[in-house]
């Protein structure tokens, strides 16, 4: 069924026939509104030895840093998503090398795709989400001040494969479902 014009509409919470949960359903002519998850799409994103991160400027986790990423917009495809994504975080020019990792985090209903990238252009600049951007060797990155826990999985993901041209995406570490942080030490 086609989506109903949007004046005058009302729907009801109920089970459509043949599903096995409660959507919710238009009372006039029966069309069922699906909420699906979200697809987050982004990447880690290298130059030379350094890792790009960008420091949020929005919620959640306003003043953390995290990868430039966020959601998949309609249609586009997953790299041009991430490479968007670098350019509108950060001002980067980047290249897909690969897919690092798919993610799952149900708690929020998102699905993340996050690539390895290189950055082609040293010159970024932050961008109207990032309060700002920064360059970082591995042993400066501000771990305790990441935004999410698939930030540390994705950075951790890609050190185990910086120098390999291919290698399989990697999903959530065993026993992560994209809760809380963990407690331990820096996310190593």
């Amino acid at each position: 069924m086609s989506q109903p014009p949007n004046d005058k509409v009302s729907f009801s919470l109920g089970v459509p026939e043949g599903d096995d949960r409660k959507r919710l359903i238009c009372d006039s002519c029966g069309w069922i509104h699906y909420e699906n998850p979200k697809i987050v799409v982004g990447s880690v994103v290298s130059y030379g030895d350094q890792i790009l991160l960008c420091r949020r400027a929005i919620e959640p986790r306003d003043g953390y840093w995290t990868l430039p990423a966020g959601y998949m917009e309609e249609q586009e495809t997953t790299e041009q998503g991430a490479m968007r994504e670098a350019i509108e975080e950060a001002n980067a020019k980047i290249e897909i090398q690969g897919l690092l990792g798919i993610y799952n985090i149900p708690r929020i209903s998102q699905v993340q795709l996050i690539y390895k990238a290189v950055l082609t252009d040293p010159d970024i600049a932050a961008g109207p989400e990032s309060r700002e951007v920064a360059l970082y060797a591995w042993d400066d990155i501000p771990w305790n001040d990441l935004a999410f826990p698939t930030v540390h999985w994705a950075l951790n993901h890609y050190r185990d494969v910086k120098d390999r041209d291919t290698f399989p995406p990697f999903t959530n570490p065993p026993g992560e479902f994209g809760g809380r942080f963990p407690r331990g030490v820096n996310g190593v």
